[in-house]
C-alpha cells in the first residue's frame, strides 16, 4: 500500500479542525497543527490509544468507541499494526496452515518457510543470470554483459 492509499484508508487527518491549517505527522498516529497546536489521529492513533486505555477490549467495542470500522481494525492486525490481546479468546488464522495468531497473515514457522523459499528463488536466478557468458582468466564463472529486455 502506498503512502496516498494509506492516507486514505487511515483517515489520515490533512487540516486542522479548528484552524484549517496543515496538520503535521509526530508519529504513531498523531499530527499536529503546524498553526494553532491542535492534536488529532489517524484511525491507527486513536485504535491505539483506546486499545492502551482499555486492555482486550474486542473490534466491536473499538469501533463503537472510536468510529473506526471493524474492517480498518482487521486491517490492521493483518498488517501487524496491532495485535489480539494476551489471554484473548480471539485469535486470527494463519493464511498457510490454519494455526492462531495474534497479528499478521503468517505464524512465525510458515513465515521463516516463506522467506527461506524466497530467497532460495533469488540465490536461484541471480545463479541463472551469472552462467553462460565467457569466463574470467581465473576459471571463475563471468556474468552477462548484455541482457534482451524479454529474458
Amino acid at each position: 500500500m502506498d503512502s496516498l492509499e494509506m492516507m486514505n484508508y487511515y483517515h489520515v487527518p490533512r487540516y486542522c479542525k479548528k484552524c484549517n491549517g496543515v496538520m503535521i505527522f509526530r508519529g504513531v498516529g498523531e499530527y499536529q497543527c503546524e498553526d494553532c497546536g491542535y492534536v488529532d489521529y489517524d484511525d491507527y492513533g486513536k485504535v491505539r490509544l483506546y486499545i492502551e486505555a482499555h486492555k482486550g477490549a474486542t473490534a466491536v467495542e473499538i469501533e463503537a468507541a472510536t468510529g473506526v470500522s471493524q474492517r480498518a481494525i482487521r486491517r490492521m492486525l493483518r498488517e501487524s499494526r496491532i495485535e489480539v490481546a494476551e489471554g484473548s479468546k480471539m485469535f486470527l488464522h494463519c493464511e498457510r496452515c490454519g494455526k492462531e495468531i495474534r497479528s499478521g497473515r503468517f505464524c512465525e514457522e510458515c513465515e521463516a518457510k516463506i522467506h527461506r523459499n524466497m530467497e532460495e528463488q533469488q540465490r536461484e536466478k541471480l545463479r541463472r543470470d551469472k552462467r553462460g557468458y565467457g569466463h574470467s582468466q581465473a576459471g571463475e564463472e563471468g556474468q552477462r554483459r548484455f541482457m534482451r529486455e524479454h529474458e
